[in-house]
């Protein structure tokens, strides 16, 4: 049975995910993939002006409607509609029907494989981990289009379950969604790994819980001084081979 080597005592049996800018992430810029679908709509607007307004719509969406609006009805579609809406609408934008149409072809044109890049490390370090004969999960502040992207990408048949915010009826950082998953695992918080970029959401929550944390960055940074440095990832190939040495 595989058992963790140094700070970890006892078995891990899972590896919990992030997904986005863990696994994968958007192809191009918002402000360049909102760009190509106003032109096809017949506008031209500026990429940078469209994503400083797509960047103003989150932040205050995420404040007034957190958690993709469920506690006041809303769910994931009509929010993003909101955002996106919102954006354009600060770009001048304000033909109700042409806005309409925008945030549903956005809304549609994110559900799938074509706007979203796996990191190149992402399939081997998921097959490594199955290899180990550890299970795999996902804890992610995503809505439920989650499942549909994941399949597209070729990454949805390594994961046993899939608990988005949207789903779950909270997001991280609130421990609450990582309790669910740790009951979905079936076993004890150090039993279970988790992998994500947030340092807050991801890394302290986990750690919190007991549930064993790491922290990539990907943009090579010397990494946060309250991380150690076998906790702090640059890419998930460092994470493999922390596995693979457990293994021995």
């Amino acid at each position: 049975m595989y058992k963790w080597a140094g700070a970890m005592h006892g078995r891990l049996r899972w590896v919990l995910w992030d997904v986005k800018d863990t696994l994968l992430r958007v192809r191009k810029s918002v402000g360049e993939q909102y760009c190509e679908e106003a032109r096809r709509a017949g506008l031209t607007l500026p990429a940078a002006e469209v994503e400083v307004a797509f960047g103003r719509a989150y932040r205050q969406h995420s404040r007034l409607y957190p958690n993709y609006g469920i506690a006041q009805g809303l769910g994931g579609q009509a929010w993003w509609a909101g955002v996106v809406q919102d954006t354009f609408s600060q770009c001048g934008v304000k033909d109700q029907r042409l806005l309409d149409k925008l945030a549903d072809n956005l809304y549609h044109g994110f559900s799938g494989p074509e706007n979203w890049e796996v990191f190149p490390d992402s399939v081997q370090t998921l097959q490594g981990c199955v290899s180990l004969g550890l299970q795999l999960g996902v804890v992610s502040n995503f809505d439920n289009r989650l499942e549909g992207i994941l399949r597209g990408c070729g990454l949805l048949s390594y994961f046993h379950f899939l608990l988005t915010s949207e789903m779950a009826g909270v997001a991280k950082p609130d421990p609450a969604i990582f309790q669910k998953a740790l009951q979905m695992c079936g076993v004890t918080a150090s039993s279970v790994a988790h992998v994500g970029d947030d340092y807050t959401k991801d890394y302290l929550t986990a750690q919190s819980l007991g549930i064993h944390g790491y922290l990539i960055d990907r943009r090579g940074g010397p990494g946060r001084q309250e991380v150690p440095p076998q906790h702090h990832l640059h890419s998930l190939d460092e994470l493999l081979r922390q596995l693979k040495q457990g293994a021995n």
